[in-house]
Order: structure tokens, then sequence, then C-alpha cells
């Protein structure tokens, strides 16, 4: 599965169902863009377990500030729309496969 942007528009539906990572990012955030290689490695080998979507914060205001997202990049987990995760800053790939495990 590829990684997904979405928007204020269709967050809702996208992190309706199941297990998802909503990874709330900005082009212009350095630990967002060493995290997102990453999230495309973790996408390759949990994909099947885990749906992992991005969100720009600079163009999706309503959804940032209604999860209260202060730094990024903060990476929410998902679990059939309830939140049961909230990952601040960079984190190893190991650290995030150990959490993400945790709900799959």
């Amino acid at each position: 599965m590829a990684i997904s942007h979405i928007s204020d528009q269709n967050f809702q539906s996208e992190t309706k169902e199941g297990l998802v990572l909503a990874d709330f990012w900005a082009p212009w955030c350095g630990p967002c863009k060493m995290i997102a290689p990453i999230l495309e490695e973790i996408d390759h080998e949990m994909g099947d377990q885990v749906k992992i979507t991005k969100l720009n914060v600079d163009e999706n205001p309503q959804t940032t500030g209604a999860f209260g997202v202060m730094s990024i990049p903060t990476l929410i987990i998902f679990k059939d729309g309830e939140v049961v995760d909230k990952v601040i800053g960079y984190k190893p790939k190991e650290a995030l496969i150990e959490t993400i495990s945790k709900y799959a």
C-alpha cells in the first residue's frame, strides 16, 4: 500500500477503519524529512497491518488544531477512528514499529 496524502476534507473517512498512522508534517520541517523514508520502509514492511497517511499541517489547519498538534512531526495512531497513541518528534524505525505493533 502506498502512503496517501490526506486533507481536512477526507481525514475522517481515511482514519475511521482499521489501524492508521497519520503523519502530521510540513515541507519545511527537517525532522519530518528525516522520518519520511522511515515511514516508506514501514509502509513496505507493515502495509498489510497499518495504513500510513500524511497530513500537511500548513494546508490543513482544521485537523491539525482539532488534534492539538503543536510540534511536528507528530504521528497519531488511530484504531477504528479512535486515537490510541501519539508519537511526537523523530523516532528511529525500530521504536515506531514497536509502537505500531502494539495495536496491529
